[in-house]
């Protein structure tokens, strides 16, 4: 008995509960039916699974041991199942739910959810239903091709984008959906005034030079929707917008989304040429991370890329200033190390940022002044681009004026959140 009990527990493949207790269930003692037990997957059982079978049912004991009302027995008088029964019993899946007390295995090999429909109106309603798709299917062809399948799929996933996009990415459904957030930053959170609207051209291509500041682009999305919204042909900007915004996956396809573009000459020339009203950010890194004592004080222009985009493309430049935005985060100190191996060039240190957390994160509700100033109209032939003379001209022509207008706005601004 113990060598049997210890194969019993080291291979219970022979001894499925759901065969056993049908036995059981029909009135055959254990230890007389051995060599008809079956085994729910594999058939008749050999001498060896015959006889853990034996120990199996001596474990589980006669069925006169059972409580009263257990198990449902067989009518008195009615033949015994020949021994392929229980199996066949096991695989059309109508056997009972097995008894309270009955092993964890022997439950689920039986335990099905109940229907409300009979077996024979299920298959009914499902043929009906097949029918009907396959009818509707065969009327519209179209909807049975794999691009149909594909639109679907990006119909469900997509639901609040639209499925179609420029060059660049820019989608218009998805940027609509952020319309009140840009609206409520511009007229609530900094009150943003704008003048010289009127400089920006109602058509064709221009190229708007601003300066960056604010360790975050927000200068550049309130500049954009400024133009959005005030000025009279409410002109769509692409900004070109720095290699490290692109980088990060949780920003990059926010801002394409939105119609910003990779800043490269390529395309600012693609879209200059088709006639669009384009935005740089010279400044660069060196703007949005500057320290907070050098606000306002324009950092170097690059090498003028944005002066030879202009002299090829023959764009007129307007100057575009910002002011109130170096105070939303005071960028006391950086941590450089730190966001090097999250790809950003620094990591700046507010005085709530990082001490609060994603609470520091919220930018402060300054007062913004937006300045357009008049179009500066090429003076070079294209050809003049590839001179360093002529582009560094032109990069401090601009650089000179867009500090002059700086100083100007800061001169007549008093408080920083109310700027009386």
């Amino acid at each position: 008995m113990a060598p049997g009990a210890g194969r019993l527990a080291g291979d219970p493949r022979p001894l499925r509960p759901l065969p056993l207790l049908r036995l059981e269930r029909e009135g055959q003692a254990g230890p007389r039916l051995a060599a008809g037990l079956v085994d729910a997957r594999r058939g008749p059982l050999d001498g060896q699974g015959a006889a853990l079978a034996r120990a199996g049912a001596r474990l589980v004991g006669p069925r006169r041991d059972r409580p009263a009302g257990r198990l449902p027995l067989r009518p008195a008088g009615e033949p015994a199942s020949p021994p392929g029964a229980a199996r066949r019993e096991a695989r059309e899946g109508d056997a009972p739910a097995p008894a309270e007390g009955v092993g964890v295995r022997g439950a689920a090999s039986t335990a099905f959810a109940p229907s409300l429909l009979p077996e024979q109106k299920q298959d009914a309603l499902l043929q009906t239903v097949l029918g009907e798709a396959a009818r509707f299917v065969s009327k519209n062809p179209d909807l049975a091709s794999p691009r149909a399948l594909i639109d679907l799929w990006n119909l469900f996933r997509h639901r609040s984008r639209s499925l179609e996009l420029d060059d660049f990415g820019h989608d218009e459904a998805a940027a609509r959906r952020w319309e009140p957030v840009f609206d409520f930053l511009y007229r609530v959170w900094w009150r943003v005034e704008v003048t010289g609207i009127s400089h920006v051209p109602n058509e064709g291509r221009a190229l708007l030079v601003a300066n960056h500041s604010g360790v975050l682009p927000w200068d550049g999305a309130m500049v954009k929707w400024g133009i959005a919204t005030e000025h009279p042909a409410h002109r769509h900007a692409r900004l070109l917008i720095l290699d490290m915004f692109t980088t990060l996956p949780f920003l990059q396809p926010w801002l394409r989304h939105l119609g910003e573009v990779r800043a490269c000459p390529e395309n600012g020339e693609r879209l200059l040429n088709r006639d669009e009203l384009v935005g740089v950010f010279p400044e660069g890194i060196k703007g949005v991370g500057k320290y907070f004592r050098d606000r306002y004080r324009l950092a170097r222009f690059g090498r003028g890329g944005f002066a030879k985009l202009a002299l090829k493309t023959q764009a007129p430049i307007v100057p575009v200033t910002v002011v109130g935005a170096e105070e939303i985060y005071p960028n006391l100190a950086r941590a450089d190390f730190v966001g090097r191996p999250f790809g950003l060039p620094y990591f700046p240190i507010t005085p709530f940022f990082p001490a609060l957390g994603l609470l520091g994160t919220i930018p402060l509700p300054t007062k913004w002044y937006i300045d357009f100033g008049p179009p500066i109209p090429p003076a070079y032939s294209p050809e003049m681009a590839e001179r360093p003379m002529v582009v560094n001209e032109v990069t401090d022509l601009v650089r000179t004026t867009m500090q002059r207008m700086i100083d100007s706005r800061l001169a007549r601004r008093k408080n920083v959140f109310t700027g009386e």
